[in-house]
């Protein structure tokens, strides 16, 4: 009796550990689902789509270090889905995208966050020649393959294989910034090439239809614009009258009538209209439309014609407003330079000296440009193809250049009644974080020209700069 007893003390106790047992197991269980659900969120107890909102709210500039986190965080990081929440916050950021050379054959692309002040330098661009337009090179493309070759077998290859190319155009669009076209050695180029800050990485978009180097690019209605520039035939460079558009939703480019150059017919007799060549010397998107300044030139020699603006409501050219076109200051080798800070048509008048300039306005009213800067500091224009940029972001205008040390600084101008007046924004630089110096524009007003971000690159040149916002 007792031992069945026994028995049965021991099944019951067994029947307890087993179930015991299945109950932690169950509870081990639960315990690891929530841990693997809390490990797989992005920040622990806290739901993805609240932590894409806090992530969305942090400087752009700290992501690079924030990839390192995880790779959910990495994937995080360079989604589109978190810049769309960073557009719908309105905590969208503008970056200076800036293109510099060094020496004859080397050129670098470095962004600067102007508000941490933080520059860095982008991946080089691929040197990627499209073999189908190898082959539609000219002969002289051959001649140098071959001569490039006997060079390489030699050793004595130089680093001008590495460089992008020379002449291309510099557009940003819808977050990106696009390269198109260039000289690659003797031949002129149709291939495009694209940056996505997002993935930071190039990438090769639809070639343009036409090979075309020194051309111009303008953005309307969220389609890339270029037009002129030159390409390489079999007397030399030939001037550029076509245009085309490319449309980054579709991936495709479409034609655009060609600029008339209507002024160039009035030439007064046949010598001068074989000799002088027309070209498009600037492009700005302004007031809905493609402002073309244009110029007759011959090595080294430009003359002014005025310019054509294109609107793509009824797909036409129309001569520009005569003061517009006249009046348009032009820098070295007659290009126009330009930029549009909210709705206002700003450029850059070199004058006759080396080391200052001056800002003028255009005035739709009266159509014509009006000073509103006296004096730029601008150094070593003598020296430089590109000795200034203009840049339009924050609201501001501002100009990039070389400084008395030979850095390259990122300036804006403010009027000095206006610095104690203006309410501070979150995309206000704190003034200790400036340097500043001024220059007189008339005897009752000044203008104070903060250094925005400065850097010493070494020997370079200015070439080309884009804005990006995201």
């Amino acid at each position: 009796m007792g031992s069945i007893l026994s028995m049965a003390s021991t099944k019951s106790d067994r029947n307890d550990c087993d179930e015991v047992s299945q109950n932690e197991t169950c509870k081990r269980r639960r315990m690891s689902s929530i841990f693997d659900e809390e490990s797989s969120r992005l920040i622990p107890s806290l739901p993805d789509e609240v932590s894409l909102q806090i992530i969305a709210r942090i400087p752009r500039i700290c992501y690079f270090n924030m990839r390192l986190v995880s790779r959910k965080w990495k994937a995080t990081v360079m989604s589109s889905e978190l810049y769309k929440v960073r557009k719908e916050l309105g905590t969208t950021e503008e970056w200076v995208y800036l293109l510099i050379k060094f020496g004859e054959d080397k050129f670098l692309w470095h962004a600067l966050d102007p508000l941490s002040q933080k520059w860095q330098r982008l991946p080089t661009m691929p040197n990627d020649v499209n073999e189908e337009e190898s082959r539609k090179g000219s002969s002289r493309f051959w001649m140098w393959n071959m001569v490039e070759g006997i060079r390489g077998l030699l050793g004595q290859k130089e680093a001008m294989d590495e460089m992008p190319f020379c002449g291309c155009a510099i557009g940003a669009l819808d977050g990106c910034l696009y390269v198109l076209g260039g000289f690659c050695k003797a031949s002129t180029m149709r291939c495009v090439w694209r940056f996505d800050p997002i993935q930071n990485t190039w990438n090769k978009v639809t070639s343009m239809s036409t090979a075309r180097a020194y051309s111009k690019t303008g953005i309307l209605n969220n389609k890339l614009y270029v037009v002129g520039g030159v390409s390489q035939g079999q007397a030399g460079l030939i001037p550029l009258q076509s245009a085309e558009v490319f449309d980054p939703s579709t991936d495709t480019w479409s034609n655009v009538p060609s600029m008339p150059f209507s002024r160039a017919r009035f030439l007064p007799t046949a010598f001068l209209a074989d000799m002088l060549k027309p070209i498009a010397t600037g492009l700005t998107s302004y007031m809905g439309k493609l402002c073309v300044p244009q110029s007759l030139y011959s090595w080294p020699f430009f003359v002014d014609v005025g310019g054509e603006i294109y609107d793509p409501e009824t797909n036409s050219w129309m001569e520009m407003p005569a003061g517009m076109g006249e009046g348009w200051p032009a820098r070295q080798a007659g290009t126009k330079l330009s930029v549009v800070v909210d709705g206002e048509l700003y450029a850059f008048d070199p004058s006759n000296s080396q080391d200052s300039g001056k800002i003028k306005v255009y005035d739709q009213g009266e159509d014509a440009w009006k000073e509103v800067i006296g004096k730029v500091p601008i150094y070593d224009s003598t020296d430089s193809e590109s000795p200034y940029l203009l840049a339009g972001f924050h609201g501001k205008l501002h100009v990039i250049t070389k400084d008395a040390n030979h850095d390259i600084a990122v300036m804006r101008a403010d009027l000095r009644k206006d610095l104690n007046s203006s309410p501070s924004t979150s995309t206000t630089l704190p003034r200790s974080s400036l340097r500043e110096f001024t220059e007189p524009v008339t005897e009752s007003d000044a203008v104070v020209w903060r250094v925005v971000a400065n850097r010493d690159f070494g020997p370079v040149e200015l070439v080309s700069c884009q804005v990006i916002d995201i």
